[in-house]
């Protein structure tokens, strides 16, 4: 136990400081993130709190899907936004094309580590994987039509308020399933044989299974 909830936090803490990386490569950023900059350049509230308000708003869309969240879900909305905060105010801004193109590479492979550390803790997904999980579950459709009607909904809100779309926001798309389908495997903590203990690990791994790809964050 003691090692999975480390590696939960490790794993968030990490995830916002690659969200930060790739926010500063300016090359383009994933799908919510483009949402995320769009609402910080209307409204000025920092890329951080507003991570964690859209983080809560779709973690309320759980309750009609009936979903129960696991603590590493309530985590994700809480710890994500803050951290990416503190990787904005280190990271500085306007820098160089090479150096980039360098951050969001380097800030790509990260959040692929982070999400292999935080989701192979099984401690439940984060909240916008479990809302493609839980449209996937109600309605029937394939977990791709959801995850794809979503993502392209929230993308065109961001880029219509000025979040920025570019060849990162297609290069996320397509190399961090294949990222992360190599390390959650290889972080992933395989479930003990049942224990006295089983019921409280199950109240907080929540009973949402991740979809898949195995991605949540504020980009899925």
């Amino acid at each position: 136990m003691t090692r999975r909830v480390l590696q939960l936090l490790i794993g968030l803490f990490l995830y916002g400081i690659a969200i930060a990386m790739i926010v500063r490569g300016a090359v383009g950023v994933a799908p919510w993130d483009v949402l995320t900059q769009g609402i910080n350049l209307r409204t000025g509230i920092s890329f951080g709190l507003i991570t964690i308000i859209v983080g809560a708003v779709v973690l309320l869309l759980w309750i009609p899907l009936k979903q129960r969240p696991g603590i590493g879900t309530i985590l994700n909305v809480l710890l994500v936004g803050p951290s990416a905060d503190i990787g904005l105010a280190f990271i500085p801004a306007d820098l160089d094309l090479w150096a980039r193109i360098l951050l969001f590479a380097g800030g790509l492979l990260l959040l692929g580590v982070a999400s292999g550390l935080y989701i192979g803790a099984n401690f439940g997904p984060g909240p916008r994987d479990g809302l493609m999980t839980g449209i996937h579950r109600v309605t029937g459709w394939p977990i791709w039509v959801g995850r794809t009607g979503v993502e392209v909904v929230v993308l065109a809100a961001g880029w219509l308020l000025g979040g920025n779309v570019g060849v990162g926001t297609v290069l996320f798309a397509v190399l961090i399933g294949p990222i992360c389908g190599w390390t959650i495997p290889l972080f992933r903590i395989a479930p003990r044989a049942k224990t006295p203990t089983a019921d409280v690990e199950a109240a907080l791994e929540g009973d949402v299974e991740p979809s898949t790809p195995a991605v949540d964050s504020p980009a899925n």
